[in-house]
């Protein structure tokens, strides 16, 4: 299995909450995790930052966001140039995942644990 760098953009301090869940299963399936939250906290061996930074080798950002929320991100998530973008239940965004496709990078409606728990990650 080749490890995907990746940034979970809408985690959560609530360990119910699946953004959060997300880290968990990333980290436990051997991925490298960077994350943003409303503020900074620690899951397990990743910290999760409260601010935009320009991490690099990013291979998927996976968003816990719903669109409205998003808006302020959209720039900075194309800034680091990723080959997917996974949009979470609740976080399906059209217009981004139209400007996604037409810059060549991989853009799915898909539940990130769900590809992890069937291989498909």
């Amino acid at each position: 299995m080749s490890s995907k760098k990746t940034l979970v953009l809408g985690a959560s301090t609530n360990p119910e909450q699946y953004s959060h869940m997300a880290i968990v299963r990333l980290r436990s399936h051997g991925h490298p995790v960077e994350a943003i939250g409303k503020t900074a906290f620690q899951i397990n061996d990743v910290h999760v930052g409260n601010k935009k930074i320009d991490f690099h080798d990013i291979h998927t950002v996976t968003l816990y966001l719903n669109p409205t929320r998003q808006s302020e991100y959209i720039d900075y998530i194309f800034s680091l140039n990723p080959t997917r973008i996974i949009f979470n239940p609740g976080a399906e965004n059209e217009n981004v995942k139209k400007m996604a496709e037409n810059q060549g990078i991989e853009a799915i409606n898909a539940c990130t644990l769900v590809l992890l728990s069937t291989g498909a990650y």
